[in-house]
């Protein structure tokens, strides 16, 4: 399929800039290439029966509409062979992430309690009262301009503690996650090596390790904690939530519960440390922060993309869309669609009516986005103002990922004198006013 530019000029096919998305340039910076998808139109066919999406409207309705869900069994025995001999795809396939209704709603609503709106907001302190421990070791790390590495010593290390927290996860065991993630989540990918593959299998056997250890010790002793909740459901009736189910669920929470909230914090950083003006707002009124948060997941989302495999015909973007057709739906471009937010590549925490994609929509809209928002929401305005000086100290080491977009590395200096605790001015909750 050939499009022509505003010049009348051909231009690649759609399977070109897909690959050059693929790349491991591409990963690193995917906007220039979303834009050149972008000019062949929200929804373009790069293959038999696949699609992307970047448009916004499409992207949300699509995600919203029934006729399209997560790729299943039968789905997977055709496009992924040899899959079950895969822990780390058998225990993404066995979570709410990667199933359909029913038995994804069944398996969320277990859940679902420990993420309501109420929980989340009690939890202001708690985070807050983290953060500032985790600034005192920034301080005391950096003194006398050493540069302190963000990622390993806040932008991870608040998230796992408040998923632990919720888990009732061993805060000694904390540490152990970070690499165990990064390795399963190169499942994520849409697309791995046999040797990506295998590093992913890897890290889903010593997280179904830890977590069937967890299980046994919760039976043994159990806690005020959702590990004991769905360990009790499974108990009392398998029909709720099988062996499998259980497992897989707790590392979906576990890794989900932080990984992207590292990957806002550290995009989040880099973009506020990038505009002074902003930030200084930001600092002086922490009130403004829900808008700020929601503008940084817009701009750029620590979640670029997601699948739906088509059951029905249906069309979207002016096009029509037989049923099996297998979509990507890019988050990180439907967020940047000019039709939806002017100027999109400009970071704007005063636009109206911000409601990026990055934790999809519909019936799996991330079940911890409210606490994601509310890290985030305490975090950084936390970090201005006890850290006047806080700068970046290099670019930084992204990681090759596409899916799940974030830094590995990323080294900032605190500055000569920090700001003591005096107050508690920060946001409550994931609701507040915009600036």
């Amino acid at each position: 399929m050939k499009v022509s530019d505003a010049w009348g000029r051909p231009t690649v096919d759609p399977a070109d800039d897909l690959a050059l998305l693929m790349s491991p340039a591409g990963r690193v910076d995917p906007y220039p290439t979303y834009e050149r998808l972008r000019a062949h139109g929200p929804v373009v066919q790069a293959g038999p029966v696949f699609y992307l999406v970047t448009g916004y409207a499409e992207a949300d309705a699509m995600l919203r509409d029934a006729r399209f869900g997560v790729m299943d069994d039968d789905l997977r025995d055709q496009f992924l062979p040899g899959w079950r001999e895969s822990p780390a795809v058998l225990s993404i396939s066995r979570s709410m992430l990667r199933t359909n209704p029913p038995d994804h709603s069944r398996m969320r609503r277990l859940a679902a309690g420990a993420f309501t709106p109420r929980r989340i907001a009690a939890m202001h302190d708690v985070v807050e009262a983290q953060a500032d421990v985790l600034i005192d070791g920034m301080l005391a790390r950096g003194r006398d301009g050493a540069p302190v590495d963000f990622m390993a010593e806040f932008a991870y290390p608040l998230p796992v503690a408040v998923i632990c927290a919720l888990l009732g996860v061993p805060a000694a065991d904390r540490p152990l996650f970070r690499r165990w993630a990064t390795d399963l989540t190169g499942v994520l990918e849409p697309e791995i090596t046999p040797e990506e593959l295998a590093v992913a299998d890897r890290g889903a056997g010593e997280l179904r390790d830890y977590f069937t250890e967890l299980v046994a010790a919760r039976r043994r002793a159990p806690a005020d904690d959702l590990t004991t909740a769905l360990v009790q459901a499974h108990d009392a009736d398998g029909d709720r939530l099988s062996g499998d189910e259980l497992l897989a669920n707790l590392i979906v929470l576990l890794v989900a519960g932080f990984e992207t909230t590292t990957n806002l914090l550290g995009n989040g950083l880099v973009v506020l440390l990038d505009h002074p003006r902003e930030t200084a707002t930001l600092r002086e009124h922490p009130e403004f922060a829900p808008g700020y948060v929601d503008e940084l997941l817009r701009y750029d989302s620590p979640v670029q993309l997601t699948s739906r495999m088509s059951t029905a015909p249906s069309r979207h973007g002016d096009v029509d869309l037989p049923a099996g057709s297998w979509m990507i739906v890019m988050l990180g471009a439907a967020n940047r669609d000019p039709r939806r937010y002017p100027e999109p590549e400009r970071f704007d925490p005063w636009r109206p009516q911000i409601h990026p994609l990055s934790f999809g929509a519909g019936p799996h809209y991330c079940l911890g986005a409210g606490l994601a928002r509310l890290e985030a929401q305490v975090a950084f305005p936390r970090l201005l103002r006890r850290l006047p000086g806080l700068a970046l100290a290099g670019p930084g080491e992204r990681r090759v990922r596409l899916t799940l977009r974030g830094y590995a590395t990323l080294p900032v200096t605190v500055g000569d004198e920090a700001s003591p605790v005096t107050d508690r001015g920060t946001p409550a909750g994931a609701t507040g006013s915009t600036p």
